[in-house]
């Protein structure tokens, strides 16, 4: 841990590159809040940093989220709708600057990644255990010894198998196979089943006051990526999975990035806000646009 919390902050940017570094040998991506949390973990946050805010958010965290945007101004980080990932840059900065030191001046500083710079190896796989050689020569040992005498026994009575199933075997080939049975027909194909399309807006947030535990910069926020539902083309619902702490929460839908279009409670233009007593874990919100409101998951 760091002398202050700039230099904390610093340690945590440092674990955010990791865990999404290593995100790209496992495959298992995080959301956002996720990659914070697993930061603020590594690096957790003293009694200072700790205090809460008047949004119920940790200090740290906060400030954390806030100086993500270091990395996004280094060319190391991107936040998409789907998530957070490393650039190719980034992953060579967690080469060129693995010491916490190295890294904090790079960062402060804006230098860039040294050209040359590899891209971290993958982590090196466990070599299988050798089997005993001393194991191996005796089996070697006992595979080139002469046939034992069970052995001619068995070899024995297979024979004797062999030639009592013989004319039983010859008059089975007599025999006329026997007809097939009628393939049954296929079944018919099910007619295709016609999704109803609407016309949809381009795009859909989740704006409340736990935007910041996804990673965006502030709450009530409906512009940042972090904030945006998907679009489920099947069922013609936008819909976002939240990994968040238990809590009272609230929240409007807001259209297009701004407040200029949102619904609150039943669907309401400018209505009350939505509300939720959660018990902590994945939150999924879905929003139906015929209607104008939500169903909670």
């Amino acid at each position: 841990m760091g002398a202050n919390t700039a230099e904390n902050t610093n340690l945590r940017l440092k674990a955010v590159l990791d865990v999404l570094a290593e995100e790209v040998w496992t495959g298992e991506k995080q959301n956002a809040g996720a990659v914070l949390g697993e930061a603020i973990a590594r690096v957790p946050l003293n009694e200072h940093e700790s205090e809460l805010l008047s949004g119920g958010i940790p200090r740290g965290h906060k400030t954390l989220t806030t100086a993500t945007a270091k990395l996004v101004k280094a060319g190391w980080l991107v936040k998409g709708r789907s998530g957070w990932s490393i650039t190719e840059d980034g992953q060579r900065a967690t080469v060129a600057f693995a010491e916490p030191a190295a890294f904090s001046a790079a960062l402060d500083a804006g230098t860039p990644v040294p050209a040359g710079t590899p891209l971290p190896s993958a982590p090196a796989e466990k070599p299988a255990a050798k089997a005993p050689a001393k194991s191996a020569a005796k089996a070697a040992a006992k595979a080139d010894k002469a046939p034992s005498k069970t052995a001619k026994v068995a070899d024995k009575a297979a024979k004797l198998v062999e030639e009592a199933v013989a004319p039983v075997a010859k008059a089975v080939r007599k025999r006329k196979p026997a007809a097939k049975a009628p393939e049954a027909e296929a079944p018919a194909e099910a007619p295709a089943v016609s999704v109803e399309t609407i016309e949809q807006p381009e795009s859909v947030a989740v704006a409340g006051d736990f935007n910041i535990l996804l990673g965006a910069p502030a709450n009530w926020a409906p512009q940042y990526d972090e904030a945006q539902m998907e679009l489920d083309l099947v069922d013609q619902r936008w819909k976002m999975a939240a990994d968040i702490p238990a809590g009272f929460y609230t929240f409007k839908i807001a259209l297009n990035r701004s407040w200029d279009e949102n619904y609150g409670a039943f669907g309401t233009f400018d209505g009350p806000n939505h509300e939720v007593h959660h018990g902590g874990g994945l939150l999924v919100i879905q929003y139906d646009h015929r209607t104008r409101d939500i169903v909670l998951a």
